[in-house]
């Protein structure tokens, strides 16, 4: 009796991680079901317009159609996808998906179709993130699951704004999880399948080359040799079946160019917090000064501060920025990350680097949107927990990350839900974050090196040593920041209109994209720092 005791109780402990992560998503789908009547962008008719030409037309007329405004510029996938959903949501009104009479459509049949597909969605979220933490201890298991799960940033972007990021992200982290578990093939297989999805995840693409390369690709030439084959089979099979149908209907250039608009400009009308922030102001800066000293500096066409978009990048004084160029920044910055992939490729890193990764692509890539910055603050989630240096930086970045999103909710009904949203974040993270370092001691991780050395966070001790630390506080310098993010806030949405009116209307946008990117520039910096530290 005593024995079959013992094993209910085993099993029923198996079973136990499982069923607080059901919670866990039961929770936020409740959260998700309050949020249908709430704001929704254009983003939602995008989506509904795909819905109906994939169902209406031919798939030699998918990337041709200009029924609407919003064309297909996705991969293939992506749209085979929209034609999946399509077959049901013909089911609960064929208006939906009616090519011409479905525009604009927005009964609350439709809202809560496709608000629940993205909840369905969200499936694969729960799934890649119960594979990267089903070996972790539960409290980490948890403070993770918090972390992903009820992100704010998903629930304002998919859940409110509305996308499919969380459904994107969740195939992500289910490649990170093959990767880490050394199943190298089936982890490219599924980051390949992603790229078909959704393209603008190749930034990352470089970091899977060479790691794979070099972790996949090892044990002599005829061993390496016979596995790039078989990679490079795989991916050109998952490349044949999501592109193969256009290059057999001749639309392969039409589709490439949806794909990729350069034309569209360098910046999105709401600058998002990156790099390319401090060089337009920079510009802006010059040109005044420049004016003042008597020089002729003509006004560009096309106005940033206007939040215009324009067919170019229109500086004054620095040089013209093009897509070739940031894609040269984006590699620069990646290169430490590649160098270290290549030396010592390991499965436990793989997170991190493409957390990297995406950082880079946002900070110097071509017409970055604000909404990009889930890339790499879901990914950093799952390593937040691993040492105290990498809770302080994540919840940092996780606070900045989520208050450059607010312009995205610019209607004053939902503007309590985003504050609300990021204060339990906060409050979330700091309890996790000092639950998980409460006692002052912080057992090394076990990929610590074995002598007393300096590790790539700056801590001291031997593999397995317990190592004292402070607990979870921030730095006053980061703290000082943090609170600098309310005053930007207070000015935007009280003083500015209180003192300025209706002048200078873009300016709140301008200064939480430019506060902001300090925040994501220090992220970088950070992360740079740590990877450059480990070579």
């Amino acid at each position: 009796m005593g024995k079959e005791k013992v094993c209910s109780e085993d099993v029923h402990n198996s079973h136990s991680p499982k069923t607080t992560l059901w919670w866990f998503f039961l929770v936020a789908t409740c959260i998700k079901a309050l949020l249908f009547p709430s704001y929704r962008s254009t983003d939602f008719e995008v989506h509904r317009n795909w819905l109906a030409l994939t169902h209406s037309l031919p798939l030699s007329q998918w990337y041709f159609d200009e029924t609407s405004p919003w064309t297909l510029d996705y991969p293939p996938f992506f749209a085979f996808f929209e034609r999946f959903l399509s077959i049901f949501a013909h089911l609960v009104h064929p208006q939906i998906v009616h090519l011409q009479e479905g525009l604009n459509y927005s009964s609350n049949k439709v809202i809560y179709f496709q608000r629940l597909t993205v909840i369905v969605s969200d499936l694969t979220l729960l799934y890649g993130v119960y594979r990267l933490t089903q070996n972790l201890d539960s409290r980490k298991q948890k403070l993770i699951w918090s972390l992903v799960i009820w992100s704010p940033m998903l629930l304002i972007v998919d859940h409110v704004h509305f996308q499919y990021n969380g459904f994107l992200i969740g195939i992500l982290l289910i490649s990170l999880s093959y990767l880490e578990e050394g199943r190298d093939l089936l982890g490219g297989f599924v980051f390949a399948v992603l790229l078909c999805f959704k393209h603008l995840f190749a930034v990352a693409a470089p970091v899977y080359f060479v790691y794979l390369l070099r972790h996949y690709c090892r044990g002599g030439i005829v061993r390496g040799s016979s596995r790039l084959l078989t990679m490079g089979g795989m991916v050109a099979a998952v490349l044949a079946s999501a592109f193969g149908p256009f290059f057999y209907f001749g639309q392969i250039q039409q589709v490439i160019q949806r794909l990729f608009p350069f034309g569209r400009g360098l910046c999105h009308a709401y600058w998002a917090p990156n790099f390319w922030v401090f060089y337009i102001m920079s510009d802006k800066g010059l040109a005044f000064i420049f004016r003042k000293l008597g020089f002729n500096i003509q006004t560009p066409a096309g106005s940033f501060t206007a939040g215009l978009v324009g067919d170019s990048s229109p500086f004054s004084v620095l040089p013209q920025v093009t897509p070739s160029m940031t894609f040269i920044m984006v590699l620069l910055a990646l290169s430490p990350c590649l160098f270290k992939a290549w030396k010592n490729p390991q499965p436990k890193m793989i997170c991190r680097w493409v957390a990297y990764a995406y950082t880079c692509g946002f900070l110097f890539g071509w017409h970055v949107h604000e909404k990009a910055s889930l890339h790499f603050v879901i990914p950093l989630a799952i390593v937040a927990a691993q040492t105290l240096e990498d809770a302080k930086h994540y919840f940092l970045l996780s606070i900045v990350s989520c208050y450059s999103l607010f312009p995205l909710l610019f209607e004053a009904q939902e503007y309590p839900i985003k504050v609300l949203l990021l204060l339990l974040h906060s409050i979330l993270m700091w309890s996790g974050f000092s639950a998980q370092f409460h006692d002052g001691i912080e057992t090394r991780a076990s990929n610590a090196r074995p002598k007393k050395k300096v590790d790539q966070f700056g801590s001291k001790g031997s593999s397995g040593e317990p190592v004292k630390n402070e607990g979870f506080v921030i730095s006053w310098i980061e703290m000082i920041y943090l609170v600098g993010l309310v005053v930007v806030e207070i000015w935007g949405q009280f003083l500015h209109p209180l003192l300025l009116g209706d002048k200078l209307a873009f300016a709140p946008l301008m200064l939480i994209s430019i506060y902001c990117a300090f925040g994501i520039m220090y992220s970088w910096i950070w992360q740079l720092r740590s990877i450059v530290k480990s070579l």
